[in-house]
């Protein structure tokens, strides 16, 4: 499907890995132009202006938006992807400190409300352009499994229908795609924190801890995959979604139902 993004520019933020490189790709098989900022540089070749970006810093993301503008031109779309969790199993939540807080709001939180403000000024002045955050269902659930990630991600939700309702009348679109079981690093280190906890008779293989918690969770008893996410958050930039704002849509194999 020809979604009409081959003139535009999209920014992808944690684009180097993950859910972000897959909308990369996805954007260019779109034939738009992709600029990915992240702290890391895509693990693949990708046909992709990289510049280094940590979201926390402010100054970091205006000067990877000069930069862009400079060599691709106007940005119209921006996903925002960069995201950290606890590292630790947090069921109960008692078992991590505030300690273990600090760096996931400070990234999750602070670092969304960074791009809003260094990248909204920017795409204002266009007249038009989306907005895409990739949330999670642990946000609208309360997940226990790592308690600072679920609270970040449910701002992160909230947050973005704030933008929506603000930016409206300028015909900027602002959404939030939350997957829901991905086998992404993130997944990965929550297995291997709740696993370093079980006796030894009662550890688990990563696919078959994953593998329990899809049959118990997920009605369509499977994977979602990075790129089942990447489809939506192009479809959501693409003038096919224009009347679609400040919603929260789940690619997660009905997890949330």
């Amino acid at each position: 499907m020809d979604l009409g993004l081959s003139s535009s520019i999209a920014v992808i933020i944690g684009g180097s890995s993950g859910i972000g490189l897959a909308c990369a790709r996805q954007f260019l098989a779109e034939h738009a132009q992709v600029a990915i900022w992240d702290i890391q540089p895509p693990a693949s070749d990708i046909n992709a202006l990289y510049l280094p970006v940590d979201i926390t810093s402010l100054a970091d993301l205006q000067t990877a938006l000069e930069t862009t503008a400079t060599q691709l031109g106007p940005i119209q779309h921006v996903v925002n992807a960069a995201a950290v969790g606890s590292g630790k199993f947090g069921s109960p939540f008692t078992s991590l400190t505030p300690r273990d807080w600090h760096r996931v709001l400070e990234v999750n939180i602070q670092g969304m409300t960074n791009v809003a403000h260094a990248l909204t000024p920017h795409i204002l002045h266009q007249s038009t352009g989306t907005f895409t955050f990739i949330a999670s269902v642990a946000g609208q659930i309360g997940s226990p499994t790592d308690p600072p990630y679920s609270a970040s991600k449910a701002a992160n939700i909230n947050f973005a229908k704030v933008m929506a309702k603000d930016l409206a009348a300028h015909n900027i679109r602002v959404n939030t795609v939350c997957p829901g079981m991905v086998k992404t690093p993130l997944n990965q280190a929550v297995w291997r924190s709740w696993n370093e906890r079980q006796p030894p008779d009662q550890q688990l293989e990563y696919d078959d801890w994953a593998q329990q918690k899809i049959a118990a969770l997920v009605p369509l008893n499977r994977w979602q995959s990075a790129d089942d996410i990447a489809h939506m958050v192009v479809f959501l930039a693409s003038e096919k979604a224009a009347q679609i704002t400040g919603q929260t849509i789940n690619v997660d194999g009905g997890y949330v139902i």
